[in-house]
């Protein structure tokens, strides 16, 4: 039995020396060291040799198994550096090689447009003024000349918040806040959010609006002509054709719409124009007395004039977008675009 355990240490050295991995090593482990391995095998032989010969057997066996597992240990720290040293190799940076850019944001093209609309209007004198979104009543629609029966104050066209407090449906508003705190001259946009009962392609309950108001002496409606048509030319170019149309507003008299000629065909006439030629972009007209004497002004003393336009419409038509829930979905496609 002794030349046994002898062969066996042997044969395991042998084996230990040339294993080429942790995995062939914990194989070799248990081929000769295990529960059912070679050593216990030849012990299992113990049983048929005389009692006297038994304790040197087992001390021989003892001895191999101290071999074995020390030959393992050391094997296996080898293998575990070489193992290390080839996945460094394999997975190391190369550091020489670009690294991934990060994707940058850019201003959504909405703001694009009201910057540069807002940008058109303070080179001609105008400040910017803001309100709350949140409006009462009076603000929204009383002191703006819009009587009760108005069909603009029933629920199928405004977001009412309670009894006397509305989501604001026009940036207006801030006109009347400004005329109350500022004396003439006065010269504001108010660009924000408004709210309305309506949505299909080209309508939003939530969209921007930009509001306008100059007031001073001697101001006539050729004013308002110049001014929005400087406007018009600025943002849609030089060879924008223009026409104003009779129209009616509670806040203003006389009242007029503003037509473009079409962003897409040129006048010409498309399915955007309806084949007309023209788009309407805007609402304006000259201050009404009535709210002139809300804000507390000297109607006999003062004139003005006000305008208002879909700052959302404005992309729309100056980017061919056909519908403006493009403007809010999130669509990277879209977005990216501008």
């Amino acid at each position: 039995m002794i030349n046994e355990l002898e062969q066996v240490k042997a044969t395991a050295l042998q084996k230990i020396k040339t294993a080429d991995s942790t995995e062939a090593l914990e194989q070799i482990r248990v081929e000769f060291l295990g529960k059912k391995g070679k050593i216990t095998e030849v012990l299992k032989q113990l049983g048929s040799i005389p009692p006297e010969e038994r304790p040197k057997i087992g001390s021989v066996a003892n001895e191999v198994k101290k071999i074995l597992t020390e030959a393992i240990e050391n094997q296996h720290n080898v293998l575990l550096e070489k193992e290390l040293q080839r996945k460094i190799e394999q997975e190391q940076i190369d550091i020489t090689l670009p690294g991934r850019t990060i994707g940058r944001g850019h201003m959504h093209v909405i703001n694009q447009v009201m910057n540069e609309i807002v940008g058109i209007f303070v080179q001609m004198g105008f400040q910017v003024a803001s309100g709350p979104e949140v409006e009462t009543e009076y603000y929204n629609f009383e002191s703006l000349n819009t009587p009760e029966d108005h069909p603009a104050r029933d629920v199928h066209d405004t977001f009412y918040v309670k009894k006397g407090v509305v989501l604001r449906t026009h940036t207006s508003p801030v006109q009347m806040r400004v005329m109350e705190k500022t004396k003439p001259p006065v010269a504001v946009v108010v660009p924000g959010r408004v709210y309305r009962v309506d949505n299909d392609a080209s309508h939003s309950p939530m969209f921007n609006q930009m509001e306008g108001l100059l007031v001073d002496e001697d101001i006539t409606f050729a004013d308002l002509k110049g001014s929005l048509m400087y406007f018009v030319r600025k943002f849609f170019g030089e060879d924008t054709a223009v026409r104003f149309r009779p129209h009616y507003f509670p806040f203003t008299e006389p009242s007029a719409e503003m037509d473009i000629s079409c962003t897409v065909c040129k006048g010409k006439g498309c399915r955007v124009c309806k084949n007309s030629g023209w788009l309407e972009i805007l609402g304006c007209g000259m201050v009404h007395p009535k709210v002139f004497e809300y804000a507390g002004y000297d109607n006999e003393k003062y004139q003005g004039y006000a305008f208002g336009f879909g700052i959302d419409r404005m992309a729309m038509l100056k980017y061919a977008i056909p519908s403006i829930n493009l403007l809010f979905d999130n669509n990277l496609k879209v977005l990216e675009q501008f």
